[in-house]
């Protein structure tokens, strides 16, 4: 079976690039080819540019739609619609999304929910963290993001303030050019990291945070809690359907669906914190065998 990745750049680390290196990885594992033609089907990260997109097999990844008022979001949502209505299949990566392009879209005939996932044979193949006098901390904090108002940095900041102990630090990795962050000597600035530095950060670290704002199934989560950190999240969004039943999920307003200026979230009340009640499949393997099948089921 030769898979074409339509719309993924493997040379970038953001969140749909970052799983389609995963998934392409695991799907050589499993004798499926990426991007060899002839291409049996197309894997189309969010929206596709072909004129016609039923020329071959398409199956739709969706990893969340416009809704900023703040934009022409049905402008920006125009392709990844006429995407929708064309392909032969649809996978979501969390319920939340599911609900939110069915409010919007409509439904579609054929679809599956599967979460991101991480690649575990990594994560135990690399070390911890070194450096930074990790030693000297009680408890290892860590963020992570590529950091627009929605995410909420200050938001984890704050809450790390305030539930930390004196002894522990907090290590936020990104761009923070667009961001005004504190000097703080618990607080410690780590710039743009590569995934598998990323998976360093995690290995040291207790806790993730990651507050933020109508999210959809953000792969730094996933990635953290199989690392072993406990996640602090919102309710709002699909974060918490990945961050495990041991995570923190600070409880906001639920969102019926109406667009919202999405660069203007809401400040928290931390007071408002309950439990997470999901325990979503994390292994990318396991993750990697669900695409196989619906890909398969469907073509």
């Amino acid at each position: 079976m030769n898979i074409w990745f339509e719309n993924a750049n493997f040379s970038s680390n953001s969140g749909p690039n970052s799983f389609a290196q995963k998934l392409s990885w695991e799907f050589e594992q499993r004798d499926i080819k990426v991007n060899q033609q002839p291409y049996d089907a197309s894997l189309c990260f969010i929206e596709s540019a072909r004129h016609n997109v039923k020329s071959i097999p398409t199956f739709q990844r969706l990893d969340g739609i416009y809704f900023n008022t703040a934009q022409d979001y049905k402008a920006q949502n125009s392709n990844i619609l006429r995407t929708y209505n064309a392909a032969k299949g649809v996978i979501f990566q969390s319920e939340f999304n599911k609900n939110l392009i069915f409010d919007w879209f409509g439904e579609h005939k054929n679809y599956s929910v599967i979460h991101n996932g991480a690649n575990l044979q990594l994560i135990d193949s690399v070390p911890p963290m070194p450096g930074h006098h990790i030693e000297n901390y009680d408890k290892v904090w860590a963020c992570a993001s590529s950091w627009r108002p929605h995410k909420r940095l200050q938001e984890n900041i704050r809450y790390f303030r305030e539930h930390a102990g004196p002894s522990d630090v907090l290590f936020i990795a990104g761009d923070l050019q667009r961001e005004r962050v504190p000097q703080d000597p618990r607080i410690k600035y780590l710039g743009v990291l590569t995934s598998q530095q990323l998976i360093c950060l995690y290995k040291v670290s207790a806790y993730f945070v990651h507050l933020a704002y109508l999210d959809h199934c953000p792969n730094v989560v996933v990635d953290a809690r199989a690392c072993g950190s406990k996640i602090v999240c919102s309710s709002t969004g699909g974060t918490s359907e990945i961050a495990g039943p041991d995570a923190i999920v600070i409880e906001e307003e639920p969102w019926d669906f109406t667009p919202v200026e999405l660069y203007n979230p809401p400040t928290l009340d931390f007071s408002l914190n309950g439990e997470g009640l999901h325990n979503a499949e994390y292994d990318m393997r396991e993750v990697s065998k669900k695409y196989e099948d619906f890909l398969i089921s469907a073509k």
